[in-house]
C-alpha cells in the first residue's frame, strides 16, 4: 500500500492519505446515522452487480440489525469532506482449523464517482490492520460474483488469493 500514508487518529479510526494529498479518505466503523448510505449502496449494487431489485424497507431493516447487534458483523464506511462514499460489511466464521475467527468481507460498494480512487484499498487496508493486531482473528475472506472481472482484479492485486475454493449457495425464494 505503498500509495497511503497511514495517519492512526484513535482506536477506531484511521485516516489515509493519497500520497499526492489530493483526497483524505477516514476509514471508521459504521454507525446508526450511517444507515441509509449503506442501505442505498446495497441497493444499488444488487442492482449493477445482478440487475437484482430488493425490497428498500427490508434492506434497511437489515442494516439496523447489524449496526444495533455487533454478533451479527461489524459495517465500515470511507468518509471523504464529510460524505460516507464507500461501505463494506465484516461478518463472523469460525475456523476449527485454524483456532480462529475469519473474517468475511462483504457488501462492498464504492460510489460511482469516487471508484479507482482508492476507497476499498483503504477500506480494506483497515480491515487487514485489525486483523493483522488482533490474535482471535485469523484472516480474511470474500466471495465475488464470477462476472465481475474487476472487483477480482482489485482483490488480486491487494494481494488476496481466489484460487482455493468456490462458494455454493441455496436461499429460500
Amino acid at each position: 500500500m505503498s500509495n497511503y500514508q497511514f495517519v492512526k487518529l484513535s482506536n477506531s479510526f484511521l485516516l489515509f492519505l493519497t500520497k499526492n494529498c489530493k483526497m483524505q479518505i477516514e476509514i471508521r466503523k459504521g454507525e446508526n446515522s450511517d444507515r441509509d448510505a449503506i442501505a442505498r449502496f446495497q441497493i444499488a449494487m444488487a442492482w449493477e452487480t445482478e440487475k437484482c431489485e430488493l425490497n428498500p424497507n427490508t434492506v434497511q431493516k437489515g442494516v439496523e440489525a447489524v449496526l444495533r447487534n455487533s454478533n451479527l458483523g461489524a459495517y465500515y464506511v470511507a468518509v471523504v469532506e464529510n460524505e460516507v462514499v464507500g461501505s463494506l460489511l465484516t461478518t463472523y466464521e469460525w475456523s476449527d482449523w485454524r483456532n480462529g475467527t475469519v473474517l468475511w468481507i462483504q457488501s462492498v460498494y464504492v460510489d460511482s464517482t469516487y471508484r479507482q480512487r482508492g476507497i476499498y484499498a483503504a477500506l480494506y487496508s483497515h480491515i487487514k490492520r485489525l486483523v493483522a493486531g488482533d490474535e482471535s482473528l485469523v484472516g480474511i475472506r470474500l466471495y465475488v460474483d464470477e462476472s465481475n472481472k474487476k472487483a477480482m482484479e482489485v482483490y488480486a492485486r491487494l494481494g488476496m488469493n481466489g484460487e482455493h475454493y468456490r462458494v455454493f449457495e441455496w436461499m429460500k425464494e
